[in-house]
This record gives C-alpha cells, sequence and structure tokens, in this order.
C-alpha cells in the first residue's frame, strides 16, 4: 500500500513497524457544539483508511480521543476555552454540553456507517496521566513555569518544524485580531502544559496539581492518550491538514522529548471541505450539519458516496447541487444493485472471474486510497456481461467492506424501481428538457405533473434535473 507521508511530504510504501498490527490515531471531536460536514469529511476519509487497511489484511488498532476541556478558540492557547463558552451559549453545564454533543457526535457517525475506534477516549479521564507526562518533561528540563501556567520551551527541541516545513517566523500565534498574544511565553510558538487558576478563575473545570488548580492544555491529550493506548511509537495518526503547522507539531515536540523516540511513522492528513465562503468552520457562525441535510431531505449515505468520489488529499467543493447530483447518483447505483438482487440465481455460481475485479479494486484502494477510482471499477464490474448476478453481488458486499455504502442493504420494496421504468423515467425526463428548450412549458409542466402522479419527483439543478422516487 502506498501512502503519502506529511512528515516526509512524499507517497511512501506503508510497512507497519510491527507487521501483526498497525496502531492508528484519529483526533477526535471537541464537543461544544455539532460536527459539521468538514469535520465528518475527515472522519469519514480517517474511516475508509482504518477499513482498508483492514481489507488489505493487517489488524487494526485505532483510538481516538474526545476532547471534552481544555481547547481554547485559538489552537496557540490565545481565546476563550470553547467548552466554556458553548455552556454560557446554551445555558448548559460544560459536562451536560460535552455529553450532549458527544451523543449527538456518535449519532452522526452511526448514519454515516463510520465505524468507532476501538478505544474512544474522553480528555476528562486521564487527568493524573497528564500530571505524570508533565512531570516527566519537567524533570528533563523542557518546561517553565510564568504567570502560575506551565509552558513547554520549543527551544529545547531540535527541528520543531519538521511537520509543517516551515519558518519559524510564519508560525504567527495569532491569526485572528480577536485573540489576543500571552505576553507570558518566551517564545511565541510555546504552548501550555497546564493552566492554572491565575489565568482561568472561571473555569469550570478544574483538577488539583503540582502547579495549583488548573487544568490540562489542549495539545497534552493526544499525546497522553496515545502513549497509554498504543504505546510509545505508532504507525499512523491522522487528521486535518489545519492541524499540521500547531497542534500536531507540539504533540511530536512533547512527545518527542518525553520519550526520546521517534513518535509516528506516517502522518496522514486530509484537505478541507469547502463551500462559497471558504474552508468550513464552525467560529465563521453558520455551517452545515447532518442533520441539516437529513431535514432537506438527504440519505447521510449520499453524502459520503460524494466524499468517496474525492481524494483525500484535495480540497472538495460542496454545494447542494452537486451534493443531489451524488444523491441521484448513488440512489441509481442502489436501484442497479437493487435489480442484480431481484434477478439472480441460485445456481450461478462465483468463479474466478471475479479474481479480476477483486484485483483492480485493491489496486485503487493501495494507490494512496483512491476510492474515487475503487467506484469506477465498480461501475465497470457491474456493466460486465460476462460476470453472473451472483459474482456481481460477490464483488459488491467485497468492495463494500471498504466503502460502506449499504450497497446490499434490503429496503422497503415499495421503492424498488425495475430497469425498465428507470428507462421510462429518463425518457420522460428527456422529452420535457426538449420541451422547454423548445419554450413548451404547457408540455414540460404537463411531464411533471404525470411523473409526480407515479411518485416521482424532479429537481432542476445547474448539473441538470435530478429525480427520486417518493411515497
Amino acid at each position: 500500500m502506498k501512502l503519502y507521508n506529511t512528515l516526509s511530504r512524499s507517497i511512501e510504501d506503508f510497512q507497519p513497524i510491527d507487521n501483526n498490527l498497525v496502531k492508528m490515531y484519529t483526533c477526535g471531536p471537541t464537543v461544544y457544539n455539532y460536527a459539521h460536514l468538514g469535520n465528518l469529511r475527515m472522519y469519514i476519509h480517517e474511516d475508509v483508511l482504518e477499513k482498508a487497511l483492514r481489507y488489505i489484511g493487517y489488524n487494526v488498532k485505532r483510538v481516538m480521543n474526545i476532547t471534552d476541556v481544555g481547547h481554547l478558540e485559538s489552537d496557540a492557547d490565545e481565546g476563550e476555552d470553547k467548552m466554556l463558552k458553548g455552556a454560557k451559549r446554551e445555558n448548559k453545564t460544560v459536562w451536560e454540553l460535552a455529553q450532549y454533543y458527544a451523543d449527538a457526535f456518535f449519532s452522526d457517525i452511526e448514519k454515516l456507517n463510520i465505524k468507532k475506534a476501538d478505544v474512544v477516549a474522553k480528555a476528562t479521564d486521564y487527568i493524573n496521566n497528564y500530571i505524570g507526562f508533565i512531570e516527566g518533561l519537567e524533570n528533563k528540563g523542557f518546561t517553565y513555569i510564568a504567570n502560575g501556567n506551565v509552558y513547554f520551551d520549543i527551544t529545547k527541541v531540535e527541528n520543531y518544524t519538521k511537520l509543517s516545513g516551515m519558518d519559524l517566523d510564519q508560525l504567527r500565534t495569532a491569526s485572528r485580531d480577536d485573540v489576543s498574544i500571552d505576553v507570558h511565553k518566551k517564545n511565541p510558538q510555546d504552548f501550555v502544559l497546564w493552566f492554572t487558576k491565575s489565568k482561568f478563575e472561571n473555569q469550570a473545570m478544574k483538577w488539583d496539581s503540582p502547579w495549583g488548580v488548573g487544568y490540562p492544555g489542549w495539545h497534552i491529550e493526544c499525546s497522553v492518550i496515545s502513549l497509554i493506548n498504543l504505546g510509545e511509537q505508532m504507525d499512523i495518526h491522522c487528521g486535518g491538514v489545519d492541524h499540521i503547522p500547531v497542534h500536531h507539531t507540539n504533540e511530536i515536540a512533547q512527545t518527542e522529548s518525553y520519550t526520546g523516540k521517534d513518535w509516528v511513522k506516517y502522518w496522514w492528513h486530509g484537505e478541507f471541505l469547502i463551500d462559497n465562503e471558504g474552508k468550513m468552520s464552525k467560529s465563521s457562525g453558520e455551517f452545515l450539519t447532518l442533520s441539516l441535510l437529513e431535514k432537506k431531505g438527504f440519505n447521510p449515505l449520499s453524502y459520503r458516496y460524494f466524499v468517496l468520489n474525492s481524494h483525500y488529499r484535495k480540497q472538495l467543493a460542496f454545494s447542494f447541487d452537486s451534493l443531489k447530483s451524488s444523491e441521484n447518483a448513488y440512489l441509481k447505483l442502489r436501484n442497479r444493485i437493487k435489480i442484480i438482487k431481484k434477478n439472480k440465481r441460485e445456481d450461478e455460481l462465483v468463479n474466478d472471474g471475479v479474481n479480476k475485479y477483486k484485483k483492480e479494486f485493491k489496486s485503487c484502494i493501495e494507490d494512496d486510497l483512491n476510492t474515487a477510482n475503487g467506484i469506477t471499477v465498480l461501475y465497470n464490474m457491474l456493466k460486465d456481461d460476462d460476470l453472473n448476478n451472483n459474482e456481481k453481488l460477490f464483488l459488491i458486499e467485497d468492495f463494500d467492506q471498504v466503502l460502506s455504502l449499504d450497497l446490499l442493504k434490503n429496503e422497503d420494496e415499495s421503492e424498488y424501481i425495475n430497469e425498465d421504468e428507470v428507462k421510462r423515467i429518463e425518457e420522460m425526463i428527456q422529452k420535457r428538457t426538449e420541451a422547454k428548450k423548445n419554450k413548451n412549458y404547457q408540455l414540460a409542466d404537463s411531464i411533471r405533473a404525470a411523473l409526480l402522479e407515479k411518485g416521482v419527483i424532479l429537481e432542476d439543478t445547474r448539473q441538470g434535473v435530478n429525480w427520486k422516487r417518493v411515497r
């Protein structure tokens, strides 16, 4: 398998540290609000990566944290605490807020067929471990105390920016005008390991520590949770590209200073989902959630299909028109598979002809997780008249171990549309399109009404006409 490694800035052959087990870590959500579609895109790609590794034959242990404390508005330790800010906004305690949005997150990933990590670790369950970790760094001379807070001194680390490859001057601590710089740091990129009451007297989540009552910095949780659950070295650390310059850079600095060893073999990052205003972000105000898509009538797996037709290292532009086109294609695919299921014969055997497509699909997945090409192999296979229906169903089930699009899941038979009916619907849509071109709007409207009577609803988009069956 070949994967892009941010650390080397190149595509490498994947070779795990231990051939018997791939150790994988996923940066989890900060549970102060709903996950937006950009967040969920990353979790979909991480899910596919884990399933692809298992498909190829590896055993995988994946660990994910839940940040329920210590994440400030800026990744460089400035601004308000996101959890505290969210609790004020919703008139909840921070504990209630964390539980509510953690539950919402797991509900979302279940709808998207994202496998839950083998270990899900809440940040607040590891407080004593953070204290021990900081004491270890303190004993080795990597920390200092200023204004009551414990800081990590980045000048004690060789090659601090080895992951980002950036000059330190480029790593400005405050990229937003409303976030102030911490004047107590020796160096702008130093980061807090432990905050005390001297800075956040109103902090709701606080614990005793050798440095006073306070709470941990955000970066520390991923380091400690992974060390405890995966050991001192791991194969893959995942996350969004926005984590490269600060969060993941700081994780490396503190972890490798603590252990004295190289920590992660492959750093694996996914690109942004963008909309008309650029990167999707919760801080920008309105953001898109999975529940909003559901309210608009979309199947959550249509969003998964939309995401899988892009590459994780490329930005993906979101619009409702493009999602609608993906849903249309996804539902047509499901319907096509229903027809194959209906027409299969029990006496049809699965022969060696399937191996060609298994090899092609595996090759796509091993090519830096090219899921879009993997879906193309699926369509090519469906068109192959040399394969019988049982062979096709065998391959669909095989590919769906990675894609997780519920391609064989049984649905209400009332939603079933046979091949001839699909053909008639698409012919009527074509006639309507021609009628509109000829400005014969009366005919176009009558065709739309006729289809609606048959339970088929049309939607005109810039990419063309989408249709779906309604009860």
